[in-house]
């Protein structure tokens, strides 16, 4: 854990004393666009046109924010178009680092030992947290932008010029009812299981668990009659709550006091949770042990015995 101060990394883990106990997630520094053109997107300055072998995606495994991206960099076949380098799934008081390890990819192209260098790398006077994914510009040698939302828009269409596979997860006949799953998702779950698992008082806690669920009542409601969260479309609305669901039974539900109810005793959401990771090209953006270990190791003052649980036991690759 940590944080950069005027350029500086300083050792500081979150202060919820200031916000009555409640988590309060960093706003994205970096939020440039790359697109087909070059030409400016809806935030930043333009000049990043979408170009095979100009970016770079970092990216944790066990982050959901991060996850989302290599999922769109699988779906839309960029692989080879967009290099990747994965960190070692413990943050500890240098935060995300390719310190040696099973599934870690080094950085090839800057060399850094740390994500925080990249920040530096980008601007010398950055504050702020350093975070996952960062998607790097390997020509103006800057970061583009550390916001998973855009970035996953950026994959969803900016490469279709040059190669990247069809498919529109965000089409423009759909945007609004996207945008409002999209809008409520977050603050409840996707941010939700960080605000009830972060919170350091009962009432912050139990603020943040009763939406979490609500959400969730209501999510096995609606798919319990649609094949995805747009009926038959599959969208970035449905991938943008994925990651949460895949890492909810394994992580959430314990280590974040998650506990009410388990995704597996929703039959609709517990049935698109497997279909959505049998998809083809999911599973192996899928790091089962970086997602446990990283939980329950990065978090000492959360589980401060370090032992990483063997269960549960589910079965991802059940018929859904």
């Amino acid at each position: 854990m940590g944080l950069l101060v005027d350029g500086r990394w300083t050792e500081t883990g979150y202060d919820t004393g200031k916000s009555g106990g409640r988590f309060e997630r960093e706003t994205s520094r970096f939020r440039h666009w790359v697109t087909a053109d070059g030409a400016p997107g809806p935030t930043g300055e333009g000049g990043f046109k979408a170009e095979p072998g100009r970016y770079h995606l970092y990216v944790a495994r066990a982050c959901p924010w991060a996850h989302r991206t290599t999922i769109f960099r699988a779906l839309k076949g960029l692989d080879a178009m967009i290099g990747l380098s994965v960190t070692h799934w413990l943050m500890g008081p240098q935060g995300w680092t390719f310190e040696a390890g099973d599934g870690v990819v080094p950085d090839d192209v800057n060399g850094v030992q740390y994500i925080h260098q990249l920040y530096q790398l980008a601007d010398a006077a950055v504050s702020g947290r350093a975070t996952v994914p960062v998607l790097w510009d390997k020509e103006r040698r800057t970061i583009v932008s550390n916001e998973s939302a855009d970035i996953i828009r950026m994959f969803n269409s900016a490469f279709d010029g040059v190669g990247a596979h069809r498919g529109d997860y965000y089409p423009e006949a759909l945007r609004g009812e996207i945008d409002a799953f999209n809008e409520r998702i977050y603050d409840t779950l996707n941010n939700g299981v960080y605000k009830a698992g972060f919170a350091s008082t009962q009432e912050a806690y139990e603020e943040a668990l009763r939406p979490l669920f609500a959400t969730l009542d209501w999510l096995e409601l609606h798919l319990a009659e649609h094949r995805y969260l747009c009926g038959d479309h599959l969208t970035e609305a449905d991938w943008r709550l994925f990651t949460t669901l895949l890492r909810f039974d394994i992580a959430y539900h314990g280590h974040f006091k998650c506990n009410i109810r388990r995704i597996v005793d929703y039959p609709a959401l517990w049935a698109y949770t497997r279909a959505l990771y049998q998809a083809p090209g999911i599973h192996e953006t899928v790091d089962f042990g970086h997602i446990k270990k990283h939980y329950y190791l990065s978090h000492p003052w959360l589980d401060p015995t370090g032992i990483v649980p063997l269960g549960p036991d589910i079965d991802f690759e059940a018929p859904p």
